[in-house]
């Protein structure tokens, strides 16, 4: 198993090198000019030179191996020298947002904890509603609970996050006025009552976010519990005497979990791809947000380096899946 990760580690470099390359190319075939926003009173000849000044006016691979350094080299130097006190990067050239002139990853590393935190809460909860429900409607195949199961996961399966966000806006806060439709990134919480109203204000966003993972998770689990559910092994293991609770939830459980492993690691990737709608709706100032922001301002630094980190994340999670099967199922083997 260390092998084969260690193998992966050393492959996904070409395959990262090559996503970022694929992602620079669009940006720069992408319409837009980042000095469309300055002042038509600015003189052409300042233009200009605010243009070299973001270096706009170098050659494509230039700028492409500059931030190919800034990204990898650089910022991971940033990362050691905030931790360890060292000064390897002092003086060094970051990946300098167009739009606020500072450095993308301090702005990244600003916004991602409110977006991991609403991320986070919501692929947890949306798991956790996810796994009983397939099992249960597996278990109780055509049941009364499984039809209701299957009409509401094709309900989270078929609305999308900006039809889902405005619609409980509209009746859990404007009507009902349970919950604020405004989520607060500024509230710290110090007290009971602090702590009870931020759950207050996650409890939106979460809800439309766990409700894909749910429909999605779901749909999987019964699937694959109702494959195995007519094994031969479960026969065989109630055959001999064991109770339904053991032959369910130990045998059938654990090879039913495999494929919903890959399900569960590769989702990640994209819920964080549905934040990006639930954080508009909802004013979460996240890293989604971010993005939006970057591209309506021609920010290209930003939009280059938010997407990357997004490709960054599909790989990294694929690489948990293959781990996570081979822990799983004792067929696998990958030394």
């Amino acid at each position: 198993m260390l092998t084969f990760t260690i193998r992966r580690l050393i492959l996904s470099v070409p395959t990262l090198l090559f996503i970022s390359l694929v992602i620079f190319l669009l940006l720069e075939l992408a319409p837009g000019d980042p000095m469309a926003q300055v002042p038509l009173t600015v003189p052409p000849e300042v233009k200009e030179k605010m243009r070299e000044a973001l270096g706009l006016g170098q050659p494509m691979h230039i700028r492409f191996w500059k931030w190919l350094v800034q990204f990898f080299w650089i910022e991971p130097q940033v990362m050691i020298d905030h931790f360890f006190g060292t000064t390897y990067a002092v003086g060094d050239l970051r990946v300098i947002s167009w739009q606020t002139r500072s450095p993308v990853m301090d702005t990244v590393v600003q916004r991602i904890p409110q977006t991991l935190w609403v991320v986070g809460t919501a692929y947890v909860v949306g798991i956790l509603i996810a796994l009983p429900i397939g099992i249960y409607s597996a278990y109780r195949q055509y049941s009364v609970f499984d039809q209701c199961g299957t009409f509401v996961t094709m309900i989270g399966f078929s609305i999308p996050p900006f039809f889902t966000g405005p619609l409980l806006i509209v009746v859990f806060s404007v009507q009902l006025g349970w919950f604020p439709f405004i989520y607060d990134t500024t509230h710290s919480v110090d007290d009971w009552d602090s702590f009870l109203y931020q759950l207050r204000q996650m409890i939106l966003p979460v809800m439309v976010l766990a409700l894909q993972t749910t429909a999605q998770i779901s749909r999987y689990m019964r699937a694959s519990m109702l494959d195995n559910l007519n094994q031969d092994y479960v026969r065989t293991a109630r055959a001999k005497g064991l109770s339904e609770s053991v032959v369910v939830m130990v045998h059938v459980l654990r090879n039913s979990m495999i494929p919903v492993v890959t399900v569960i690691a590769l989702g990640m990737p994209a819920i964080f791809g549905g934040a990006i709608i639930t954080e508009q709706v909802f004013s979460v100032n996240g890293i989604g947000s971010q993005l939006i922001t970057a591209l309506f301002a021609n920010d290209l630094p930003t939009v280059q380096t938010l997407t990357f980190i997004f490709a960054m994340l599909i790989v990294f999670f694929n690489l948990i899946a293959d781990i996570l099967y081979g822990l799983l199922d004792p067929r696998i083997r990958y030394d």
